[in-house]
C-alpha cells in the first residue's frame, strides 16, 4: 500500500509526458489505430505493475507503439510468439528514445522483434542474470545514420546470455555488451550494422557460433578510456565472419566511426583475447586487425584517464580458417600501403597489426612472455604496419609472433548451459 503514492506520481509524470508529446506532435494517437492505442495502454500498465514472477506476453501481430516501454522490476519475463510473429514497431515513436528500457535482474526477454526505434532497440542497465533469446532488433529501412545506435545493449551487467538473436541496421553496434562481466553471445546473426558484435570494457566473454556479415566491422573486442572498468579475457571462436565491407554510416565522432570498412575481427587495446576456430573471409581491409588506441581518432582528445592502457596485450590467434580479403582496404593511407607492399592487384595478409607496443615495458626488445601477440595459424601471414612511424617501415616478418599463451577458461553461467 505504501507504494501507491509513488505509483500515482509515476502515472502523473506519464500523463504530463503524453501531454508534452501531444503539444509537439499533435495527438499521440494520430499515428496509431484505436486497437494499437488500447494495446499500448495495456502493455504500459503491465510494465508498470510488473513484480518478480510476472510474465508479459506479446501476442502475434505487428503492434505499433509510439513511446518507450520501461521496466523497473526484478524477476520479469517478456515473451512473444516468435521474432517473426510478435513485432513491436516503434516507427512512429515520439517519446523514448529506446524501444524497451530495463532496470532489473533475473530478467528474460525472448521470441519477439523490436523494430525502428529512434534510439537503442533493447537496453538493459545494471542487471544480473540476464537472458536475451530469440530477439530480433531491426531498422527496416536499412543502414542509416539516423537509425538507433545499439540493437541489443546490456551495459554494466553480469551473467549475460544472448542467444539465437539478431540485429540489423544499428548505427553503432548491433549486439553490444559493455562494462559487464561473465557474458555468452552465441548462435546470433548481425548484419548491416556498423559493428556487428562488440564486446567493450568487459571481463570474461565467450563469443561463439555467430554469423557476422555485411557490417562495417564484424566482431570487435575493444577497451575505451574513461569507463568504469578495463576489459580482458574474451574468447572469439567458431564464428563465421564474412564480407564485412559495408561503408560506415556511424555518426561523426562516434568511437565506432574509426573502424575501417572491410574489418573482420578487430581487437583494440584489449588484453587476454583468444581467437580460434573461426571462418574469417573476404573482409576487404583485413580479416583480422590488432590495434592500439593510437590508431583510433580519439588519441588527441583531452581528458584521457592516465591509468588507461592503450595497448593490446596477450592476444592468442590459432587454428582459424582465413580466405580472401585484404584486397581493397578502407582509407587512403591503407590503400597506399597495400599498393606499395603488395602491388595494385595484391592484398594484405590475413592478420594486420598496427605496430604499436609499450616501448617502456619490453624485455630484450620483446614484450613480456605473458603479454605477447602469439599466432599459431598455419601459413596465415601477418603485417606489422608500423603505425608509430606513419607506415614507413612495414614488415611481414612473423618471427616475433611464434609463441603460445595459456588458454582461457570457458565462461560459465550458473543454471544455463
Amino acid at each position: 500500500m505504501r507504494a501507491e503514492p509513488m505509483r500515482s506520481i509515476a502515472v502523473v509524470t506519464a500523463c504530463l509526458t503524453v501531454l508534452a508529446g501531444c503539444a509537439r506532435h499533435g495527438s499521440h494517437t494520430a499515428a496509431l489505430s484505436p486497437a494499437d492505442v488500447a494495446f499500448q495502454k495495456q502493455l504500459q500498465e503491465q510494465f508498470l505493475d510488473a513484480k518478480p514472477g510476472t510474465v508479459i506476453e506479446i501476442p502475434p501481430g505487428t503492434h505499433a507503439l509510439d513511446r518507450v516501454l520501461t521496466l523497473r522490476a526484478n524477476g520479469v519475463t517478456i515473451r512473444g510468439a516468435g521474432a517473426d510473429q510478435s513485432i513491436l514497431s516503434f516507427r512512429n515513436e515520439i517519446s523514448g528514445p529506446e524501444g524497451i528500457l530495463v532496470y532489473g535482474s533475473d530478467f528474460t526477454i525472448e521470441n519477439l522483434a523490436i523494430e525502428d526505434t529512434k534510439g537503442d532497440g533493447l537496453k538493459i542497465n545494471d542487471g544480473d542474470n540476464l537472458t536475451i533469446r530469440g530477439v530480433r532488433v531491426a531498422w527496416t529501412d536499412g543502414p542509416k545514420t539516423s537509425n538507433g545506435a545499439y540493437g541489443i545493449y546490456p551495459v554494466r551487467s553480469h551473467h549475460i546470455l544472448i542467444e539465437d538473436s539478431s540485429s540489423w541496421g544499428a548505427a553503432d553496434a548491433g549486439i553490444y555488451v559493455g562494462q559487464s562481466t561473465d557474458i555468452v553471445v552465441r548462435h546470433c546473426h548481425a548484419e548491416q550494422n556498423v559493428a556487428g558484435i562488440e564486446i567493450e570494457n568487459s571481463i570474461h566473454a565467450d563469443v561463439y557460433e555467430n554469423v557476422a556479415t555485411g557490417n562495417t566491422g564484424g566482431i570487435l573486442v575493444f577497451n575505451m578510456p574513461n569507463l568504469a572498468q578495463a576489459g580482458h579475457s574474451t574468447r572469439v571462436f567458431r564464428n563465421r565472419v564474412l564480407k564485412n565491407n559495408l561503408a560506415s554510416f556511424a555518426a561523426k565522432g562516434a568511437a565506432v566511426a574509426s573502424v575501417p570498412a572491410g574489418s573482420g575481427v578487430v581487437v583494440n587495446s584489449n588484453s587476454q583475447v583468444e581467437i580460434f576456430d573461426n571462418d574469417i573471409a573476404d573482409n576487404q581491409t583485413a580479416n583480422l586487425i590488432i590495434s592500439a588506441y593510437f590508431s583510433t581518432n580519439y588519441y588527441n582528445k583531452p581528458g584521457i584517464d592516465p591509468h588507461y592502457d592503450p595497448y593490446p596485450r596477450a592476444i592468442f590467434i590459432y587454428d582459424n580458417r582465413f580466405s580472401g580479403g585484404g584486397d581493397s582496404p578502407d582509407g587512403l593511407e591503407l590503400k597506399t600501403l597495400k599498393v606499395a607492399m603488395f602491388g595494385l592487384n595484391g592484398h594484405f595478409p590475413d592478420i594486420v597489426w598496427d605496430g604499436y607496443r609499450d616501448e617502456q615495458h619490453l624485455v630484450n626488445g620483446q614484450p613480456p612472455a605473458d603479454e605477447r601477440i602469439c599466432i599459431r595459424n598455419g601459413n596465415a601471414g601477418v603485417l606489422n604496419a608500423d603505425g608509430p612511424h606513419k607506415y614507413k617501415n612495414p614488415t611481414t616478418d612473423a618471427s616475433q609472433f611464434q609463441c603460445e599463451l595459456p588458454k582461457l577458461a570457458p565462461v560459465e553461467l550458473p543454471g544455463r548451459t
